[in-house]
């Protein structure tokens, strides 16, 4: 019986197999797909599948920044368990995926994972055969890279709980531009920021923040005639909160981040603006399961 592209298709999503272990085990089975689908299980090759509706809210977030700072990546590969997270095999999944991210011009996971991996194989495929030898389901969730003809620095936190990307955009090469944007992308992981600067502002985020606070001061009895300066000033202070380049400088109070980046820009005598900031941290909109490390700990053993 010929093998079609279609039913190779429906074998890969009801096992999570390979796509040549697929069509093997559909050659094998002389098309009947009921039948491949025992050939992978027997193989060990659908293992994947049997843990597609677990919740992987655990892992790693990775960054691969080019040699000469023009170019970045950052990914995030959930795993089950932190356990998982800490084991060699699973950073060297990461990191390989996280070089394939930068070295691609794939623009989502989906068109990345069908790109060839070192191995000969698909990215999906190294990925399943993870699956397999680590025992828990993973998975490749995000992507993003920036380019720039500025500089790119990125910091790491928690071994990979949280990782940030800066664009620092100038003309300078000095080192200190990377220091900068380290400095930068520490305080992005350490204080969330919203936005970069007022500017990015979205005005729908300032109407409806200001309907709240301009309700707030009225449900604290404030007259009408000074709830509008009340609101102007709570809005400010919440802008200071959300808006990086007006956040206190985590290393020195004294200083706003955009204070900061002046600092620099008067050192280097050059322009220097803060561009495109990416922030990933791990499982982060996941639902987790609540599990003690005991318990992990146990699911491992066995």
């Amino acid at each position: 019986m010929a093998i079609t592209a279609q039913m190779v298709k429906e074998l890969r999503e009801a096992t999570g197999a390979g796509m040549l272990d697929c069509k093997k085990a559909l050659q094998e089975a002389d098309g009947d797909m009921e039948r491949a689908i025992d050939i992978l299980r027997e193989k060990g090759l659908s293992k994947a599948a049997k843990k597609a509706d677990r919740i992987a809210a655990e892992g790693l977030v990775s960054l691969a920044v080019s040699e000469d700072n023009k170019k970045a990546a950052i990914v995030e590969v959930n795993s089950e368990t932190d356990f998982v997270a800490k084991n060699e095999d699973f950073k060297a999944l990461v990191k390989d995926i996280n070089e394939m991210a930068l070295n691609n011009d794939h623009k989502d996971v989906e068109s990345l994972l069908g790109e060839k991996h070192p191995e000969g194989i698909t990215l999906q495929e190294v990925i399943n055969n993870n699956v397999a030898k680590i025992g828990e389901k993973l998975d490749f969730r995000r992507f993003d890279k920036i380019s720039t003809d500025g500089q790119i620095a990125g910091y790491i936190h928690g071994g990979g709980k949280i990782g940030v990307l800066v664009e620092v955009v100038t003309d300078s090469t000095d080192d200190k531009v990377i220091l900068l944007g380290k400095d930068i992308a520490m305080q992005v992981a350490a204080m969330n920021p919203k936005y970069v600067s007022r500017d990015d502002v979205d005005p729908e985020y300032i109407a409806h923040e200001k309907e709240v606070l301009t309700q707030q001061a009225l449900n604290e009895g404030k007259p009408a005639n000074i709830v509008e300066k009340m609101v102007v000033g709570r809005l400010e202070k919440e802008l200071k909160q959300v808006c990086l380049l007006e956040q206190p400088f985590v290393k020195n109070g004294d200083l706003t981040v955009k204070q900061l980046v002046q600092e620099f820009a008067k050192d280097l005598s050059t322009d220097i603006k803060i561009g495109r900031v990416v922030r990933y941290e791990v499982g982060e909109g996941i639902e987790k399961r609540e599990e003690n490390f005991a318990d992990e700990v146990a699911k491992q053993l066995k």
